[in-house]
Formats: structure tokens, C-alpha cells, sequence
């Protein structure tokens, strides 16, 4: 069989190419607005799903999702004595903020295991049903809230105990909790998509999670730090929980703080947009 020279082939100008590209570009940006939108308008369905998943989770158990309440209640006295002492706290500062912390903590870090899983555990139903990929995340942020919402009783009690109450100031928690709303969505985008195709991130993630647990501010406070603490606003973790976590201590989140936070959000919701606008059509290979 004769071979066609090189200089016979037809060639497409550069610029086609690129324009070619750029509407690719466009199409799957697109597609993927098209999902997150379609996803929104069945929130309930998401809804339902999550409080299912909450259910399945703890049948048969007497207490159900109070077994949270009970386990963060246990956590919070034990680590604030131990902890207390070791560092010589002055527990009526401490505790409320170790209740907190360790609160808001939970169900971030619950968020961010879940979230590796956001489409893998939803297989059955990607494979099945022709079902918009934001749904399953949505249900993920919906598990979560729940879980965070079993825990409220314990903070309102230990702020009950020492009378430590933030007053209006606790109303500045808001915009935080919409920031950590729109990450919670980015993470449950990025990580699934990543570990799905990657199976084994979920573990790697799990164990970033358990040193970032220690170099937070969590068990410890900010000021004990001192001068050494110059590396920590390069941890994001801390200035996401400080943007909620400070409002409902009755103070301010200073104008640093929401810098760094809404910087490291840009820095997680723009690549979770452009990867899952991008790897949308393969996920149902992929799981």
C-alpha cells in the first residue's frame, strides 16, 4: 500500500485548532453549569436522600444520630480536663472553645472523608438512573449538616455551663457558613471526582486530615503560639474555622482573616469547577 507523503496530508490552520478547542472549552462549561443547576432545583431529592442515608446509617440503634451528640459530649470533657491541665488553661475560656473547635472540626473533616466518596457510593444509582451530578453532592452537604446539627446541643450546653454567650455577635457566623457551603460543594466535586478515578486517595486524604487535626487550632489556642506562630496563616483550616468559629466566641473575625479564607476558597472552588467541567462525561466510566 502507497504511503501519502507528509506533505500531502491535509493540515488544519493553528487557529482552527484553537478555535476548535475553545468551543470544546465552552460546551463542557456548559454542560457542567447545566448540571449544577438541574442538581439545585432537586434539592429535595437530595434532601430525602441524605436524611435516608442518616437512617440506614444508624438502624437499629436506640439513640440513632444521637450516638454523635453523646460521642462529642464524652470527647469534649475528657480532652478539656486532660488538656486544660497540661496546658494550664483557664477552663472557662477553654472549654467553650474546644467545644467549638472540636464541633466544627467534626464535620469538616466528616464532610471531607464523605466527600471522597460523593460518587463512588452513588454508583448504583449513576449506572441506573440519568440523574444530574450535583445531586450527589448536594447529598453529602445534607448528610453533614445533619450530623453538625446533632452536635448544636452540645455547644449550647457548655456555653450554658460557663455563661459564656456570644450575644448579635453570633450573627457574623453567617457569611462564614455560606463561604464553607460553597467549599463544602467544591470539595465534595473535587475530591469525588478525583476518587473515583483514584482509589486510592480516600486514605491519603484520611491521613493529611489527622496531621492537619494537630497543626490547627483546635485542642490549642492561637496565642500560645506566640511569636512562633508566623507559619500558621499559611494553614488554610485555620482561617475557615476562624471566619465561623470567632463570631459565635463573641468576636471578630479581623479583615486578614477573610482574605486568607476567601482567598483558599478561590483556591479550591476554581480548580473543583474546571476539573468537574472537564471530567463530567467520564464519570459514570469511572465508578
Amino acid at each position: 500500500m502507497d504511503m501519502i507523503p507528509d506533505r500531502e496530508l491535509p493540515r488544519l490552520p493553528t487557529s482552527t485548532l484553537v478555535v476548535t478547542a475553545d468551543v470544546a472549552g465552552l460546551r463542557r462549561q456548559h454542560s457542567a453549569w447545566t448540571d449544577v443547576t438541574e442538581g439545585v432545583k432537586l434539592w429535595r431529592l437530595a434532601l430525602a436522600l441524605g436524611w435516608l442515608d442518616v437512617k440506614l446509617k444508624y438502624r437499629g440503634s436506640m439513640l440513632g444520630p444521637f450516638w454523635l451528640t453523646i460521642s462529642t459530649a464524652v470527647w469534649i470533657a475528657a480532652m478539656g480536663g486532660i488538656y486544660g491541665r497540661l496546658f494550664h488553661m483557664d477552663l472557662h475560656a477553654y472549654l467553650p472553645f474546644l467545644a467549638l473547635s472540636l464541633t466544627l472540626w467534626t464535620s469538616v473533616s466528616g464532610l471531607v472523608s464523605e466527600g471522597c466518596s460523593t460518587f463512588t457510593e452513588a454508583e448504583a444509582s449513576i449506572r441506573s438512573l440519568r440523574m444530574p451530578f450535583f445531586v450527589h453532592a448536594l447529598r453529602v452537604v445534607v448528610r453533614t449538616v445533619i450530623g453538625f446539627a446533632h452536635n448544636i446541643p452540645v455547644i449550647l450546653a457548655v456555653f450554658a455551663i460557663f455563661s459564656r454567650w456570644p450575644g448579635w455577635a453570633a450573627l457574623g457566623c453567617l457569611p462564614g457558613l455560606l463561604l464553607w457551603t460553597l467549599d463544602a460543594f467544591a470539595a465534595c466535586l473535587l475530591l469525588g471526582a478525583f476518587c473515583a478515578r483514584f482509589r486510592d486517595i480516600p486514605p491519603i486524604v484520611g491521613s493529611i486530615m489527622q496531621i492537619v487535626f494537630f497543626v490547627t487550632p483546635i485542642m490549642w489556642q492561637p496565642e500560645q503560639l506566640g511569636a512562633g506562630g508566623w507559619w500558621l496563616p499559611l494553614n488554610p483550616f485555620d482561617s475557615l474555622l476562624e471566619v465561623v468559629r470567632a463570631p459565635l466566641l463573641g468576636q471578630v473575625a479581623g479583615w486578614n482573616i477573610w482574605g486568607l479564607a476567601l482567598l483558599f476558597s478561590l483556591l479550591l472552588c476554581a480548580p473543583s469547577w474546571l476539573l468537574f467541567a472537564r471530567v463530567r462525561s467520564r464519570l459514570a466510566y469511572w465508578v
